[in-house]
């Protein structure tokens, strides 16, 4: 999965539904949305967050650490390759027409996810309503992520009493499907591993604590509190605490710190970063892994001819940070999650929060047009090849079912025989 998360967090839990609730069956589609309203909760990655639970509920703590990292790891060792190759041959026109020829794809990918994830959510007017309010909220009055998070939970609160039958979690777990019964059903019971224990969440504190801090004062010791890796290791902490909403919620506070702050990066490299992290596997917040090579590189942290080994050695720093919150957040609040289901107490407000969401991932899709379809602003010309392409890649992924890995491939080359024939 961490090859093929393509498209977005919006992209990577649809990938995640397919492969775990439909093909595998190793959960039941209300054991996921489960999962999922308590990941759209937290700061952080949504998709890595999920597959770590789902790794946990799984195989307990070692399972949801070996799902969690292996969910990033791909994207962390194609970045550092991308971020090398970019600074080495960003001027290649033959790179330029691949990407040129992904952005559609993107588009039409998290258009697809939002289509998938709306048609399984809003079951019901109530629910379609709150998505509609979402989605113009975030795109007309330009309110933020944890606002929108906020009124959702408490218009599912109130609505949870007044209507519950309107916020209750549907799904294939409360119908008879023929694919079978999932390994963990409905009514699978916890066990030891995932249940709540008081003990054990204080060691896991400690543990997270002690997890930090080490690495935190060796960099602080061997570089000083200036230092750029010491620097980077306390400045993406507070990004991953500030990751409401996803990637796009922090990338402009992340563009403030690394471009006008620390210098550590040109706001046009920064940009061509967030086109690498857009059209790469993984979750987009991994752009910082692109922020912390070309900062190491940049800075020449180890010296003029140790430049790979800056960048490589800052990008993972900077993954390091950035994702051991999330990890703790799952193993530390997912035995409580799990010992909610049935409250609709509990299960409206994240009903509520997950079709706002859905609103948010439509809104990510226009997003994603406009600049793809209007790469001068609104002011500027329509670039057709790019809207027929993204029509083309829509139509093949609801309609005709094409894997999404395809559709990315054959996007890239068409990108790329446009760059050669017309650029």
């Amino acid at each position: 999965m961490g090859f093929i998360s393509f498209g977005g967090p919006a992209g990577q839990i649809a990938l995640l539904h397919q492969e775990l609730v439909e093909q595998r069956r190793w959960i039941s589609e209300k054991r996921f949305l489960h999962a999922l309203n308590y990941c759209m909760l937290l700061p952080g990655p949504e998709a890595q967050q999920l597959a770590t639970y789902v790794g946990w509920l799984l195989h307990g703590t070692r399972g949801g650490i070996v799902a969690g990292v292996l969910f990033v790891l791909p994207s962390l060792f194609i970045l550092i390759a991308l971020s090398w190759l970019y600074v080495a041959f960003s001027d290649v026109p033959a790179v330029a027409g691949i990407l040129y020829g992904i952005k559609p794809a993107v588009t039409a990918i998290v258009l697809f996810a939002a289509y998938r994830i709306g048609l399984r959510t809003l079951r019901n007017t109530t629910l379609q309503v709150i998505a509609a309010v979402s989605f113009i909220s975030v795109l007309v009055l330009q309110l933020p992520f944890p606002l929108i998070v906020l009124v959702a939970a408490i218009v599912g609160y109130f609505g949870g009493r007044i209507k519950p039958a309107h916020f209750e979690l549907g799904g294939h777990g409360t119908h008879s499907n023929s694919d079978g019964a999932a390994l963990i059903d409905d009514q699978t019971p916890l066990t030891y591993r995932t249940q709540f224990k008081k003990a054990r969440f204080v060691g896991y504190c400690a543990v997270g604590a002690s997890l930090w801090l080490i690495p935190s004062a060796i960099l602080l010791v061997s570089f000083g509190w200036h230092g750029t890796l010491t620097q980077m290791s306390w400045f993406f902490t507070k990004a991953a605490l500030l990751t409401f909403g996803g990637a796009y919620a922090v990338l402009p506070y992340v563009f403030q710190g690394a471009v006008d702050h620390y210098h550590w990066l040109t706001a046009g490299q920064m940009m061509d970063g967030l086109a690498l992290g857009e059209t790469t596997p993984g979750p987009l917040i991994m752009v910082v892994a692109f922020v912390g090579f070309l900062g190491g590189w940049n800075l020449q942290i180890f010296g003029p001819n140790d430049l790979f080994l800056a960048g490589m050695v800052a990008a993972c720093v900077v993954t390091y940070f950035t994702f051991l919150p999330s990890f703790l957040f799952i193993l530390l609040g997912a035995p409580l999650v799990e010992s909610t289901h049935g409250a609709v107490g509990f299960t409206a407000p994240l009903t509520a929060i997950t079709a706002a969401v859905v609103g948010v991932i439509l809104n990510l899709a226009v997003f994603f047009g406009y600049h793809t379809f209007w790469p001068n602003g609104l002011e500027g010309s329509v670039d057709i090849f790019s809207v027929l392409l993204a029509a083309a890649a829509t139509v093949a992924l609801i309609h005709f079912r094409v894997g999404v890995v395809y559709v990315i491939v054959a996007c890239a080359f068409l990108g790329l025989i446009y760059g050669i024939v017309v650029w």
